[in-house]
């Protein structure tokens, strides 16, 4: 990807994961100020001291005052933000409806949502007011084609879902609204939708397995550079699917 992110500043929530950090070296890559969040602080000074223009940040983004607060140490450090990438997230499934347990709900809800609405309204103001603000999440097929067996991580996916699209609303209206001839939209929200990620070390765990309809988090990061150069009327609220090698549903 050629896009040129320099002098922006993005913040990439979950951050050590295998997709954040292909995210991370993307956007440094690209010449972005990258905030690395996470809350495994080993990791997030190894990624930081692995890429340049990396900042790491250790924060329980679960916590709303916690995330405030490294709301202003960003701001301080690297300058009000220009993305909001949400990766944090993981999977926990069940037998059946009755197999859906209260701990892994409990964990989903956190992990999932609680984070997403923590970080996108401590970051609101900077990604409204920004010339390209964007907040992505990435959210799975199942959501909207749900499984028993699944049916706690759907509903917590499709939640976070709802939440970001109507963040969307809120950046819509704030730039003159969807009918408005003089609209200057320039912020955006939208969901990424995979079948399910893949990496290398998921590969070299299972040679045999061939990962059919997965993404790699290498297409995932190129979407992300990607959508800073696209126009925010044409991404802004929608559910863009990564298939292999594309964004798909967004202008070519």
């Amino acid at each position: 990807m050629s896009q040129d992110l320099s002098g922006r500043t993005v913040v990439v929530a979950g951050s050590t994961s295998a997709a954040g950090v292909a995210v991370v070296r993307t956007l440094s890559q690209a010449g972005a100020r990258v905030a690395a969040v996470d809350i495994l602080e080993d990791r997030v000074q190894e990624l930081s001291a692995a890429y340049e223009n990396v900042t790491g940040y250790v924060c329980n983004l679960a916590d709303l005052q916690a995330v405030e607060e490294l709301a202003t140490s960003v701001r301080n450090g690297l300058g009000p933000v220009d993305g909001l990438i949400h990766l944090v997230g993981g999977w926990r499934g069940g037998t059946g409806i009755k197999g859906q347990t209260d701990g892994d709900w409990d964990f989903l809800h956190t992990s999932v949502l609680t984070t997403l609405r923590n970080t996108s309204r401590a970051f609101y103001d900077d990604l409204a007011t920004s010339p390209v603000g964007r907040l992505a999440i990435v959210s799975a097929q199942s959501a909207s084609s749900p499984t028993a067996d699944g049916a706690a991580y759907a509903a917590v996916k499709s939640a976070a879902e709802a939440w970001t699209l109507a963040v969307a609303d809120g950046f819509r209206h704030l730039q003159g609204g969807s009918d408005s001839p003089l609209s200057m939209q320039q912020s955006a929200a939208l969901v990424f939708v995979v079948k399910a990620l893949v990496d290398d070390r998921m590969r070299a765990a299972q040679p045999e397995r061939k990962f059919p309809g997965f993404t790699d988090v290498s297409v995932l990061a190129d979407a992300v550079q990607r959508i800073f150069d696209l126009e925010a009327k044409q991404i802004n609220g929608q559910r863009l699917s990564l298939t292999a090698g594309h964004l798909a549903g967004a202008p070519a």
